[in-house]
């Protein structure tokens, strides 16, 4: 099974999401941390999965991705990579394995890919990391570029509002998505910028955008599925919907197993041997 709205069960390529956007065919992505929600969100006909470094606000707690190491990313991906037949697989590089140096960031990627299967790794930034992007992409890894708010530079930021809204910085994000478009990225993400910006960006380049609270226009959308599931509760963006109640749904499902322990109803005759 494809999965729904699927019938295409053939593996999904980098050069299949460029296909999408020439045909108009919107890109469906989600992120996934591990094998079993990996293997549900493959199975449901997701296009794309992202390894996202936000497994460090998701699975361990952290307020920021910056503490996110390549071994932990490996990790996660290796787990998502075994579930996976269908959806093409992206994991982030995670911060500071890429910005500082060139060559180590050209050696971590190759290790990332190596060591967890992935098909592709995901950079954050435009002109300042432009050379260790190429270098990846020599190296034979594809590349998605990420622009607009990039949690890696929160600290720089010192805010996760929308980006981009002055002329200035939208001209910048203009400027590095057509250089990441350019240098070889099969697709570039933008994160919290304007819808009409975002539009823009899509028209510009000849890859394929995946927008996160970018409007519509752009060719896909990405979301966190811990979220978009309703697992989080305190997280609430104006570009987040929530598609289930999971909080919910588990809270009830195991105050009724302690109930249930409690009482001495489990487990009851058939559920022993």
């Amino acid at each position: 099974m494809a999965g729904y709205l699927v019938s295409d069960s053939r593996k999904v390529t980098t050069h299949r999401f460029i296909e999408m956007k020439q045909r108009g065919e919107k890109i469906s992505m989600l992120t996934s941390y591990d094998f079993t929600t990996a293997g549900i969100v493959d199975g449901a006909g997701i296009d794309g999965i992202l390894i996202g470094d936000s497994a460090s606000n998701v699975m361990a707690g952290n307020h920021t991705t910056l503490p996110m190491t390549v071994d932990q990313m490996i990790y996660h991906a290796r787990s998502v990579v075994r579930a996976v037949k269908r959806a093409l697989v992206v994991c982030d590089m995670p911060f500071g394995s890429y910005q500082v140096d060139r060559k180590e960031g050209i050696k971590n990627a190759v290790r990332i890919m190596k060591e967890s299967g992935c098909d592709a790794l995901k950079l954050e930034g435009g002109i300042e990391i432009i050379d260790t992007v190429k270098g990846i992409l020599e190296a034979g890894i594809p590349v998605m570029g990420h622009l607009g708010l990039t949690p890696q530079s929160i600290n720089k930021f010192g805010t996760y509002a929308v980006r981009a809204k002055e002329e200035a910085e939208a001209q910048k994000l203009l400027s590095d998505a057509k250089l990441l478009a350019e240098a070889g990225c099969f697709a570039v993400v933008l994160e919290k910028v304007p819808a009409t910006l975002a539009e823009e960006v899509t028209k510009l380049i000849k890859v394929p955008t995946i927008g996160i609270g970018a409007g519509g226009h752009t060719d896909g959308q990405i979301l966190v599925v811990d979220d978009m599931l309703g697992k989080t509760q305190g997280f609430s963006p104006r570009f987040l919907r929530r598609y289930a109640n999971l909080n919910q749904i588990m809270t009830d499902a195991i105050g009724q197993y302690v109930g249930d322990v409690k009482s001495g109803d489990f487990p009851n005759e058939q559920e022993s041997y």
